[in-house]
């Protein structure tokens, strides 16, 4: 019979494969052009070309017998010569740079959540050899990471939901009994939001999952556009008038082609973000148009508005800035938005709008 290993001991082997495997990677031999050498090589060409020219320029003009002053001509000669020097070296610059140019786009692109990026093309410097197989190496370690993350959220989310139902359920069965007292009833109360609120999260969570993992949007039909905002924005009537939020509404009659039940999402949840943000007695302005082929959703409101360093983030799994920490939220709406989004073909963007608050802008293909 095996012997069954902690998991931090099947962390601990895990972490050693990897290492072993860097190491075999980082002491293949590998010949080519170290970086040293070809920069080296860049300087040397740029000054072998600049002297070159300038002795080709200076016996030209002595065979054509053209007379001048040797001061001047040597200034005028070494000014062509450098110039003409400068510019071959920045040529073959690229040649030394390239790699490390290469290397950063697919930095960015990892920052961006795409663990599927590769550095393939062949170097003949050792240098950028093993920081490529490094950076692969990094790469693919990541992306099982994240796989596995999402597996397990995904998996615990959906053994979460059958508890949740039977709390939900007889906490629904308790608060409709006559025989409790003022604080018991509070307590049912409380115990059926908050179980609401977790089942919600559950949800997203599970919703995302299936999104992160679909690659092509399915269920599509022509549809209203406008009128589906409509129906989001009445479904938040209780919301709005609670706080006293008027609307400045301007939707033009657009038909799309898409899954109608995903963008629902985007709508409660833009929808819901500017009713939650704004203050009491505040404005949203909603406007939708076409632009070309373009359909522009825009959603304003007037209050704090969002930081510059929250935005590059606001979009990430479970992100909430100090302004809506206060708030109810579990920082899954916007990541939920913008895979909706993308998954259609769309975008979504924000920025600071002119009331001071933000500025939401969807773009779908019309």
């Amino acid at each position: 019979m095996k012997n069954k290993i902690s998991p931090s001991e099947e962390i601990g082997v895990y972490y050693v494969k990897v290492r072993e495997k860097f190491d075999q990677i980082r002491h293949q031999k590998k010949e080519g052009f170290s970086l040293k050498w070809r920069l080296f090589i860049v300087v040397a060409a740029g000054m072998a070309v600049g002297i070159w020219l300038g002795y080709g320029i200076y016996e030209l003009l002595r065979v054509l017998g053209v007379e001048f002053d040797s001061v001047n001509l040597i200034l005028e000669v070494s000014v062509v010569s450098l110039l003409c020097g400068l510019g071959f070296s920045l040529l073959l610059s690229k040649w030394v740079f390239k790699p490390i140019k290469d290397l950063r786009e697919a930095m960015e692109k990892v920052a961006d959540g795409d663990f599927d990026v590769r550095l393939t093309e062949p170097s003949n410097s050792k240098e950028i050899q093993e920081v490529y197989s490094g950076f692969n190496l990094m790469v693919h370690e990541l992306g099982t990471t994240e796989m596995l993350q999402r597996d397990f959220t995904s998996n615990v989310s959906h053994e979460f939901k059958t508890p949740i139902a039977a709390i939900e359920g007889y906490s629904m069965l308790l608060q409709g009994g006559d025989n409790l007292n003022e604080d018991q009833r509070e307590y049912v109360e409380k115990i059926l939001y908050n179980t609401k609120r977790l089942s919600s999260l559950v949800g997203n969570i599970l919703l995302l999952s299936k999104l992160e993992n679909q690659t092509i949007e399915t269920n599509r039909k022509l549809y209203d556009l406008d009128e589906q905002i409509r129906e989001s924005l009445l479904g938040m009537e209780g919301a709005w008038l609670n706080k006293n939020i008027e609307f400045d509404v301007e939707l033009d009659p657009v038909k799309y082609l898409g899954n109608e039940g995903l963008m629902h999402h985007v709508w409660d949840n833009l929808l819901s973000n500017a009713i939650k943000f704004s203050p009491d007695g505040g404005l949203v302005r909603l406007s939708l148009y076409k632009e070309n082929s373009k359909i522009i959703f825009v959603v304003e409101d007037n209050g704090p508005g969002i930081p510059e360093e929250a935005k590059k983030r606001i979009f990430d799994k479970f992100y909430q800035h100090d302004n809506s920490r206060e708030q109810e939220g579990h920082g899954l709406g916007l990541p939920l938005v913008k895979r909706i989004l993308a998954l259609c073909g769309g975008q979504i963007s924000v920025e600071d709008a002119e009331s001071g608050g933000a500025r939401f802008v969807v773009t779908l293909e019309g």
